[in-house]
């Protein structure tokens, strides 16, 4: 029997109202754009629609500017693994800005992989 194909769209990205990450509930778009405004808890990135995933896994990147961590070192790009527990999946990746805000221009690029393969890329240019 062959292996039923993964179908992932992009279904939004740009501005987003705030994300509560500990429901659910996804937040709505409120802009299409790949440019953002550097403005304190703005909140950025894409929703994925993903269909015949169920028990997979995605992986993520979100590859920022250079700033520095509470250390004073440059932070590390952040990382992450989200398990699918549907076929029928909507998956938001994102981030938002925060204090000291000037340190977070420039491009900020979100990537998902399933299976060691990227599925989605979108790179948003944080703008004073």
């Amino acid at each position: 029997m062959a292996k039923k194909k993964i179908e992932v769209t992009m279904k939004s990205w740009g501005i987003y109202t705030q994300w509560d990450r500990n429901t659910k509930v996804l937040p709505k778009i409120k802009k299409f754009s790949d440019t953002i405004p550097c403005e304190l808890d703005i909140e950025f990135g894409y929703i994925l629609h993903i269909k015949g995933a169920k028990g997979k896994v995605i992986d993520f990147i979100i590859k920022h500017p250079d700033f520095p961590d509470k250390n004073g070192e440059t932070a590390p790009d952040f990382v992450g693994s989200y398990f699918i527990n549907s076929n029928d999946y909507s998956f938001f990746l994102g981030d938002t800005i925060w204090n000291p805000v000037n340190d977070k221009v420039g491009l900020w690029t979100l990537i998902s992989y399933m299976d060691d393969k990227e599925i989605a890329r979108k790179t948003f240019k944080v703008v004073i």
